[in-house]
């Protein structure tokens, strides 16, 4: 193929402008980024050629070389791994198809500082070097592939790239920076190899760099031409714990993570048993931008004797656990395991249960001797954890112990253990209420009977609780109710006093609730009296069994077809506004005003807002 001058795709223009000219903080990024994609290249060889061992030619031992040339002004980062063909360097360099560009681009808009840190997590790592480069060289070659078959592609960022087809003997790809003449700074061994020791040092591939020496003529250092090691060379995973410092443990973390901060927590542990393996997971400090795409794949990735076979192997950790990192190296699985194969393994539904149990546990630690870091970690990933009590039913006793609430007695972090130590003698059940604001919720008319009594309810506001207390029945033996289901039983908390006066109320505002009911028929199931609310005229309930209205609602925003569910009324048969209905003229006006205030009041929608503000405007000129 001759000389050919291509275009980028447009994204991909935008996204060197941004880099180029926006990303000017810890430039050193670009190094990180380029021996990673390195490492890849070599890790996809590796896998390849577990059915072709050809690929390896006559290198068998892959490596990464770093070099330097002050006088070209250029760094090349070389790997004898998989290599490029002219097709894969005009599709794979030309383009970007990962999803998180639009992203990524969105985050750097704005006049905030930018951080290079940013560019390695939305996959565009290769387009990092413009941060230091005015243009870039990229020499490739195939495994597998003729030497007359390699490929040369070539950009100074600015919109175009060229790509031709060269003689290359050696498999593997170079990456040549040119340098803009004010990051020269980067052409300086020691000032390398401290940024490979700092982001790179876990690569389990041996990072080459030649060696200096002092000449006396020229008074300067030089290259030789010997070759060292600058790296550990040893998975990070695989290194005794004790040598591993939690500087290096944080470093992989980003490094894998493409995270700016260091982890919440991590475990780093070798099994044995029938199934043996290693594994070293990160619990993140802060949530992804993709925490809720629940069909994201998760972020662990799978090793086999140290090959790396797949990146985010959602097979390895429950979809409520996705916001996991790690690494996973199995002993035991067959090595050239496929999606399919690893769905249905024996083996690694045990690694699975296994990583689970570890992040559990991990879990429990910070919620028993690190209660800042695991209220920082409720606030962050608590609603998708909530997932795991319909997802996970062998670990759904452990989940409930790990859940935190707002209450009546505390904005946060309540769990089901503290709320049953305080509960008052004679309760039999774990109150609750769900709405949509912890606003709506405290104001609850509904929650008057229990303020006044002091009990403790639970408020709950996560879009994922209506469903996850279809799971959650009780917590140590006692059951979870919801204050805006079924008619108020309070047991043993309340009086006898209190139950014959409710019914004695009951009876003699019988002839206005039947005229309630004739009026509202339309809107609700039932008119009764209650004891549940103290200082409001009515609230809505629904029976016990049939969906809340909080749950219908959430089911209307979601664009689903919730089922009619009519709620019922239940008014105060001491307060001055029911009273006032008793002989009223306006009675079906004050009526509906009842029940349009009840559903405003929890949070619903009115069905004809209009008739609403006219019956109010009606009653304040009347």
């Amino acid at each position: 193929m001759e000389k050919k001058t291509l275009s980028f795709q447009a994204e991909v223009k935008q996204l060197l402008h941004l880099v180029a000219h926006s990303l000017y903080s810890n430039k050193e990024i670009f190094l990180r980024e380029l021996i990673s994609n390195a490492s890849d290249a070599c890790d996809k060889l590796r896998f390849e050629a577990l059915n072709r061992n050809d690929l390896y030619e006559d290198q068998p031992n892959l490596e990464i070389h770093v070099t330097f040339d002050k006088a070209a002004r250029t760094i090349i980062v070389s790997d004898n791994g998989i290599g490029l063909s002219a097709e894969e360097a005009i599709a794979n360099l030309g383009t970007i198809a990962k999803s998180g560009t639009r992203e990524f681009m969105d985050k750097l808009s704005g006049d905030q500082q930018k951080d290079a840190q940013l560019i390695g997590q939305f996959g565009v790592g290769f387009y990092s070097g413009f941060i230091v480069a005015d243009r870039i060289t990229v020499e490739s070659r195939r495994a597998g592939l003729e030497p007359e078959e390699g490929v040369r592609w070539s950009s100074d960022g600015t919109g175009d790239f060229e790509v031709e087809t060269i003689t290359r003997e050696r498999r593997g790809t170079d990456v040549i920076l040119h340098l803009r003449e004010s990051e020269t700074d980067f052409l300086n061994r020691w000032r390398l190899k401290s940024i490979i020791s700092r982001y790179s040092d876990h690569i389990s591939l041996p990072i080459l760099m030649r060696k200096e020496e002092w000449d006396k003529d020229k008074g300067e250092y030089v290259l030789k031409d010997e070759w060292e090691t600058v790296n550990q060379a040893a998975a990070l995973w695989t290194r005794p714990k004790g040598e591993i410092t939690e500087e290096q443990y944080h470093e992989f973390y980003k490094q894998i993570s493409y995270d700016t901060e260091a982890p919440l927590a991590y475990t780093h542990n070798r099994v044995e048993g029938r199934t043996e393996y290693t594994q070293l997971l990160y619990i993140p400090a802060k949530a992804p931008f993709d925490l809720w795409n629940r069909d994201k794949r998760g972020g662990v990735k799978l090793y086999v004797k140290r090959v790396f076979i797949m990146d985010d192997a959602e097979a390895l950790m429950p979809v409520y656990l996705r916001f996991v990192k790690g690494v996973v190296d199995s002993a035991d699985l067959p090595l050239n395991v496929s999606r399919e194969l690893l769905q249905e393994s024996r083996d690694v539904k045990a690694i699975r249960e296994g990583c689970t149990k570890r992040v559990l546990s991990m879990l429990e630690d910070l919620a028993e001797n690190q209660k800042d870091k695991y209220a920082q970690f409720w606030t962050e990933f608590g609603a998708v954890l909530k997932e795991g009590v319909g997802e996970d039913h062998a670990n759904r006793e452990r989940i409930a112990k790990l859940l935190r609430f707002a209450s009546t007695q505390a904005d946060e972090g309540v769990s089901l253990a503290d709320y049953v130590s305080r509960m008052k003698d004679g309760q039999e059940a774990i109150y609750y209420i769900t709405a949509d604001t912890l606003a709506a919720a405290k104001n609850s008319p509904q929650l008057e009977i229990f303020r006044k009594k002091g009990i403790e309810v639970l408020l709950l506001t996560d879009r994922v609780d209506e469903w996850m207390l279809t799971y959650l029945y009780e917590f140590d033996g006692k059951p979870l109710q919801s204050v805006a289901k079924g008619a108020v039983d309070l047991g043993k908390l309340q009086d006898e006093e209190e139950k014959k006066k409710a019914e004695q109320a009951a009876e003699a505002f019988k002839p206005v609730l039947e005229r309630l009911k004739e009026v509202l028929k339309d809107k609700a199931k039932d008119v009764r009296v209650t004891t549940r609310l103290v200082d409001s005229p009515a609230c809505l309930v629904t029976e016990e069994g049939e969906m809340s209205g909080h749950l219908a609602r959430l089911l209307k925003q979601a664009g689903q077809k919730a089922p009619g569910v009519k709620p019922v009324l239940e008014v105060n048969a001491e307060h001055p506004l029911v009273r006032k209905l008793e002989g009223n003229d306006r009675f079906e006006d004050l009526a509906h005003i009842l029940f349009d205030q009840a559903l405003l009041a929890e949070g619903g929608q009115l069905d004809d807002p209009a008739a609403y503000v006219r019956r109010i405007n009606t009653l304040l000129v009347s």
